[in-house]
């Protein structure tokens, strides 16, 4: 009991310094919004400049095409991360569109060794945190809500800070969702 105690008052503390310092990052930056326009996930207060990936891909470009998330992303048990796709499914279109084109030659090379791409994972959740994906797919939580407006994006970046303590205790209260220290942190 008296551990607990002392969990729940650092989670309060760690809270409480954090939210300064986010809070002033949150009114120079818009907000993400949802389809309602609901606010859910504020902007990062720094630039995070998209990481060099082994093939350039737009997200942009390929959304605009009719494509969305879950064509592409997976979320196969036990639902913590959302999969990169296979190279045979970007191969699905590629035989034949862009096929000459020396990044799709290297695509088509990944898919010929069997390999997966090595894609550079842009959001990575924080050491010391449980979290996944399902409950959140489950509650009907979209990509763009966590992730922003993605379909936007010619390179896939860091925009949000979805990977905060306050943004997830946020949003959690917002939408009366669990908010014990325990949900995400497990001793």
């Amino acid at each position: 009991m008296k551990l607990r105690g002392r969990i729940s008052w650092r989670c309060f503390a760690l809270t409480l310094g954090v939210l300064p310092v986010f809070a002033a990052g949150l009114t120079a930056n818009q907000s993400v919004q949802t389809q309602s326009g609901k606010s859910v996930v504020p902007n990062n207060p720094s630039e995070h400049p998209a990481p060099a990936q082994p093939i350039p891909y737009s997200h942009k470009k390929h959304l605009a095409l009719g494509l969305s998330c879950k064509d592409c992303h997976a979320n196969p048990e036990p639902g913590k991360w959302m999969t990169f796709p296979e190279t045979g499914r970007c191969l699905q279109c590629h035989v034949a569109v862009a096929k000459d084109k020396p990044v799709i030659q290297k695509l088509a090379g990944y898919a010929k060794a069997r390999q997966t791409v090595p894609w550079v994972r842009v959001y990575n959740v924080l050491p010391g945190v449980v979290w996944s994906h399902r409950p959140h797919l489950q509650a009907g939580v979209n990509c763009e809500a966590c992730h922003g407006q993605v379909r936007e994006m010619d390179a896939m970046s860091e925009i949000t800070s979805v990977t905060t303590m306050y943004v997830c205790l946020n949003c959690h209260e917002m939408n009366h969702a669990k908010t014990a220290c325990d949900t995400c942190h497990k001793s």
